[in-house]
């Protein structure tokens, strides 16, 4: 049972009372009781608008769902629909031109393009690891992985091969060439890197040689027995590592070491999707890390290949620039939070009548009251040098929602003393009725607003469920041909040029989901800084670096200056439903994909139940491994309900496939000593029955979220394990 402290008119978990009064609090100037009174005042006079809010979401759907019911059987009347979204209030009309007035911004935000990772903030490990991924080898990402197929004498192998490193080499040379191109000549001709005093010798034997562009050179370090020197293009930073005595430095004839690219330029710490944060116990966890990282001062260790390693945020770069000043480049990436959405409760906190908060108040709240020790700093290890906090809101659905937000955030800048509009929101374009109105929505946070992006996973998953009731939906992999996703990706783009969001904020594109796939990614994800984005998610920092390369080949501004003379995205495309009509798919197509779902579903919600893991890289039924969170989650789940809802499986078909699909979870994490099999008795596995749940309840979910039956049955699951403990 949870033990509770009385605070004015809240009963707050102890362990969260002491977080906030021993830790969080110290240091920011803002007594225990102005912040307890400042939550408590949000709670009172925002929660009742919040139920609001949530209870208009489900109005409106009860609504989509009555007409498409009442349709069933004739053909989809585009023409007719639209007007009935209009009708209802789904579908508002926002023609007036807008300006973005966000002041106050990082240069990595507002002006650089580059990757974005997103990490779960309750794995002090990973969050560490992301914060200093700001910098990152080159010749490591390609070695160690399929960027450079493994093909005949290609192996990596235990010890260094030096025709692997060759052809790094050789793959180094050619990203010179492309961003740092010389006079004349490739950098595959040049014997010598140097300075002499303060300015770039480049040679070729006897030769002298120059950049093409002699300003890209900004200045050189030395570290140890290594030359550091220092580029930039495309507004982002290239070192060239020069020393001989590497294995890959006495094989380049210029003595490389290595080239470090300045990679993951922000980094999202993330208390929402990817992580299983379901009491207090688990929320102070995930505000202990933030905090640390606002601070400066967490440290991880953890054992690592036989010896024990110590983690901790990376310290700033130093060098002396062409004309003998000194130079500070940020060594860690700039770092946002993402709070939870408008839905959720936590027992946290309970109210005067004992009621659970919106966790989403409470996130507001904490992260904030973190982020003041970085606000208060001048020196050291810092987030923001201009004086702002970044936070990442999901899930919100239309302009009401976001002016929702900016009022939280407004309270909550009064509650602590903050100056109007320090916190700066990122809106993400994730729910169908933000994609159709996001020019309103983004006019609702206007001053504050710093970052829209796009995400197929949890948007894909609010398609299917706004449609649930039209018909069938195309099978899973076939979403990203749909007409739909494209208007709604260029339609992001589009509304953030014309609001002029570059220079005030990101313009973000989504996950790419393949960890291990760095080939495929390095072929494919150039695709969105081509296509306008100045951001866009990757899964590691390994993938940071390689992405990076795409930030050199693409001149984002460039591609954006080009983008604003086009024809707008077309509202009535994203309107298009993804049926899949008078399309027949086979009993085995049919059953394939029920296979694929279930599985996915299984891999997924087994780590999240039993172990807390809330985002993990999980093998599909092929084994190749993917990232999941409750975004993919929820696509897997809502898909099944919907060919359930329509009558193209049965539940006992779902039931049976689940049981069998369990089989083959259990067998793919027989390594692990801490897993715990569903298929030897689905019938008490608390994570097999949450899969089926989701599933078999799917419809009748709140917009298609899974948090509700997830939280609900890992606070189950942790209750067990109490018990058998006792």
């Amino acid at each position: 049972m949870t033990a509770y402290a009385t605070r004015g008119r809240l009963q707050v978990a102890e362990e969260l009372s002491r977080f906030i009064e021993t830790e969080a609090l110290p240091g920011t100037d803002v007594a225990p009781e102005q912040f307890w009174t400042g939550l408590q005042e949000i709670v009172e006079v925002l929660r009742p608008i919040n139920r609001q809010l949530l209870e208009k979401r489900d109005r409106l759907q009860a609504q989509i769902d009555d007409w498409h019911q009442a349709r069933r059987g004739r053909p989809h009347d585009a023409e007719a629909y639209r007007a009935f979204l209009e009708e209802i209030g789904y579908l508002i009309t926002d023609d007036a031109p807008l300006t973005i007035g966000t002041a106050n911004v990082d240069p990595e935000i507002a002006n650089l393009a580059g990757p974005q990772l997103v990490v779960p903030v309750m794995n002090a490990r990973f969050a560490l690891n992301a914060a200093n991924a700001r910098w990152g080898s080159l010749y490591d990402a390609l070695y160690g992985t399929d960027a450079i197929p493994p093909d005949g004498n290609l192996g990596a192998g235990k010890a260094y091969n030096p025709e692997r490193g060759a052809e790094v080499i050789r793959r180094g040379v050619e990203f010179l060439d492309m961003a740092l191109p010389l006079q004349g000549t490739s950098h595959a001709s040049v014997t010598e890197y140097g300075v002499s005093g303060n300015r770039l010798v480049i040679r070729d034997n006897d030769r002298a040689l120059s950049l093409a562009d002699e300003a890209a050179f900004k200045g050189h370090a030395q570290r140890g027995d290594a030359l550091v020197l220092l580029f930039a293009h495309n507004g982002i930073h290239v070192e060239l590592v020069i020393d001989r005595r590497t294995a890959a430095g006495a094989q380049s004839r210029a003595g490389v070491s290595d080239i470090v690219l300045e990679a993951a330029l922000t980094t999202i710490q993330d208390c929402e999707d990817s992580v299983a944060a379901v009491d207090a116990e688990d929320k102070v966890v995930v505000y202990r890390n933030w905090l640390g990282l606002m601070r400066g001062d967490l440290v991880e260790t953890f054992e690592k290949g036989g010896r024990v390693v110590e983690r901790r945020l990376a310290a700033d770069r130093h060098y002396r620039g062409p004309d003998g000043q000194q130079l500070m480049l940020p060594g860690r990436s700039l770092m946002l939070v993402r709070n939870v959405g408008h839905l959720m409760t936590t027992d946290a906190v309970l109210d005067a009548e004992g009621q659970e908060i919106p966790e989403g108040f409470l996130d507001a709240m904490v992260t904030v009251l973190c982020a003041m020790h970085d606000l208060r700093k001048s020196t050291g290890l810092r987030n923001s040098r201009s004086g702002s906090v970044y936070v990442v809101k999901p899930k919100m659905h239309g302009p009401e929602e976001v002016a929702f937000a900016d009022r939280l955030f407004q309270a909550v800048e009064n509650a602590l003393g903050l100056v109007a509009n320090s916190v700066k929101i990122g809106v993400m374009d994730e729910e169908r009725r933000t994609t159709l109105n996001l020019r309103a929505a983004m006019r609702a946070v206007k001053d504050r607003l710093a970052f829209i992006n796009t995400g197929f996973l949890d948007r894909t998953g609010d398609e299917i469920h706004t449609s649930m009731q039209a018909g069938l939906v195309v099978p899973k992999g076939d979403m990203r041909s749909a007409t739909w996703l494209q208007a709604y990706e260029d339609n992001n783009v589009d509304i953030g040029l014309a609001a002029g969001l570059p220079g005030h904020g990101q313009i973000g594109k989504g996950m790419w989901a393949k960890p291990d796939a760095m080939a495929e990614m390095l072929a494919t994800k150039a695709g969105h800084p081509k296509a306008g984005a100045s951001t866009a998610w990757v899964p590691s920092p390994t993938a940071a670096v390689l992405h990076a390369l795409h930030y050199h080949e693409v001149d984002v501004t460039a591609v954006q200056d080009q983008l604003r003379g086009r024809a707008p995205a077309s509202q009535d495309a994203i309107l298009t439903l993804p049926l899949l009509g008078k399309r027949n798919l086979s009993a085995d197509e049919v059953q394939r994909e029920l296979d694929n779902n279930a599985q996915g579903i299984l891999g997924y919600v087994v780590r999240w139940i039993d172990q807390g893991i809330g985002c993990s890289k999980v093998p599909d039924i092929n084994g190749v491994g993917l990232m999941e969170d409750r975004a993919t989650l929820r696509i897997s789940a809502q898909h099944i309900a919907n060919w359930l809802q329509h009558g193209l499986v049965n539940e006992e078909q779902v039931i049976e496939t689940m049981t069998r699909m369990a089989a083959v979870v259990d067998e793919q994490n027989a390594h692990d000593p801490a897993y715990r099999s569903m298929a030897v008795a689905p019938s008490e596995s608390v994570a097999f029955q949450t899969a089926l749940e989701l599933v078999l309840k799917g419809a009748s979910q709140p917009n298609g979220y899974t948090e509700p039956v997830l939280h609900r049955r890992r606070r189950e699951a942790k209750a067990r394990n109490q018990n058998v403990e006792a």
